[in-house]
């Protein structure tokens, strides 16, 4: 008899990349590049949605073809792709219109009055609407196009796997304005920009079945569940293990994320953090820093210096590690900016407070959910490129108090494989069967807490005293 094997579809700006996955087990993986969005000075962002389709087919053939010739068929497939991406469409649902990417900025006016003819509306999400976000886009498509509707990027995929246009996830929706909490689209909002509602799609729930593969294609059966995804990075957080309430995943790539699960919406009046909805209808906020780990990706000789700084130990500095003018999770201030506090000895030592630095700003981060009464159970689940480096894994359990967790798996495209079994199964992710194994648990350093802990509230004084931080936040902090 056949087992249950689901795909997963990751739809990136530079390229596709799908697992095949049984029982939690990965049984193949295949990938293809995209061409490169066009962007402009004025702050266009282009992308041509037509090498989408083949970039898909062509992954899933060579993916499909790498399974075993018995006992696995694919039952189900769900798709992931960049949160915030747009193209305008035909009456038949087909892309007339270049793919208006999440970075791109001519909506930006729009997005602003957006701001505020559903400032009711967002206050009660707790959430704004940024410049980039493709609620602006959609209307600009609308006064600047012949386009008749407005599609994100897995339901062009959808549509040609099964043969007919379908309904969007709410996660992929949510920065064009849907409003999960309600269960719809803002309509006033959408009146006063000029956009008919009959542009958008109908939305529902990631797992959410929304059709069947209509003729075998790229390896794919006849019969295939279509199943409703979710954007790139909700799925990463599910692959990581982040799927129920009270479970948070540090995500340490280039820049550091956070990302979990609460049972009911938590508005933030600071609007450093925005939520999602979870799939069984729980919620995922989340927020991403302009800190992390280019940091330090280009400190040279790296292993040498994490294996010295190891020994060193605790760092007498304090370093706050932006590169970049500007900070948005777990504060938001467009004037902060990197800073040593002392004078390193050596780069050793400078290179050891980068990383508590970083470390910093994550224990940081769990005290704003602490100060919005957000419950986390530890361990903290570990994932990114950062999670590689032992010395920093360590030092972040330590600076946490959790422990760290590190993922076996946190790729976009296992996450939407996940959501597909879930939605092939017929029921909430509970009944996606297994996950990646549990990885490594790292605790922290007792030996080394006290010190870490006087570098930390010396770290949060200096934010404080730059007004970057509010006393409630300094108080959650340090107390």
């Amino acid at each position: 008899m056949n087992e249950r094997v689901s795909v997963g579809i990751d739809v990136a700006t530079a390229g596709v990349r799908a697992f095949a996955v049984r029982g939690g087990s990965v049984l193949a993986t295949a990938s293809a590049s995209l061409p490169a969005p066009v962007r402009t000075g004025d702050g266009r962002s282009e992308q041509d949605p037509s090498a989408w389709w083949p970039a898909v087919g062509s992954v899933l053939t060579e993916l499909t073809a790498a399974l075993p010739q018995r006992g696995a068929e694919v039952s189900a497939v769900a798709i992931a792709a960049t949160s915030g991406t747009i193209v305008g469409v035909d009456a038949m649902g087909e892309p007339v219109t270049p793919a208006l990417m999440y970075d791109d900025r001519r909506g930006a006016d729009s997005n602003a009055k957006a701001a505020e003819l559903g400032a009711d509306r967002w206050r009660r999400l707790g959430s704004g609407v940024s410049p980039t976000a493709a609620l602006g886009r959609i209307a600009w498509l609308a006064e600047h196009t012949e386009t008749v509707g407005v599609r994100h990027t897995p339901e062009v995929i959808a549509a040609v796997l099964t043969g007919h246009p379908v309904a969007a996830d709410w996660s992929h929706a949510l920065k064009s304005g849907y409003d999960p909490l309600a269960g719809e689209w803002p309509s006033e909002v959408f009146a006063g920009l000029g956009v008919a509602e009959d542009m958008l799609p109908p939305v529902v729930a990631p797992t959410t079945v929304l059709g069947e593969v209509s003729v075998p294609v790229a390896g794919l059966p006849a019969g295939c569940l279509v199943v409703a995804g979710m954007t790139d990075g909700c799925a990463g957080q599910l692959a990581a293990g982040a799927v129920e309430p009270g479970r948070f995943v540090g995500i340490l790539g280039t820049t550091y994320v956070l990302k979990g699960v609460t049972e009911s919406l938590v508005p933030d009046p600071t609007g450093v953090m925005y939520s999602h909805r979870h799939p069984d209808g729980w919620w995922l906020p989340g927020g991403a820093s302009n800190t992390g780990g280019e940091s330090v990706s280009d400190s040279p000789g790296l292993a040498r210096l994490d294996a010295a700084a190891a020994a060193r130990g605790p760092a007498r500095v304090v370093a706050f590690p932006l590169r970049r003018k500007g900070e948005r999770f777990p504060f938001a201030h467009s004037e902060a900016a990197g800073f040593v506090l002392g004078t390193p000895a050596d780069e050793v030592e400078l290179h050891r407070a980068r990383l508590e630095g970083v470390a910093f700003l994550e224990r940081l981060a769990l005290d704003h959910l602490r100060r919005l009464g957000v419950p986390v159970q530890g361990p903290l689940l570990a994932a990114g490129g950062g999670s590689k480096s032992p010395l920093w894994t360590r030092i972040r359990a330590t600076v946490t108090g959790l422990g760290l967790r590190v993922a076996a798996q946190a790729e976009t495209g296992y996450g939407a494989a996940l959501l597909a079994a879930a939605g092939g199964a017929g029921g909430g992710l509970s009944t996606a069967g297994a996950g990646a194994p549990a990885g490594a648990l790292i605790e922290p350093d007792l030996a080394e807490a006290a010190a870490m802990m006087d570098s930390y509230q010396r770290f949060c004084r200096a934010l404080r005293d730059r007004g970057w931080i509010d006393e409630e936040l300094f108080a959650v902090a340090v107390g």
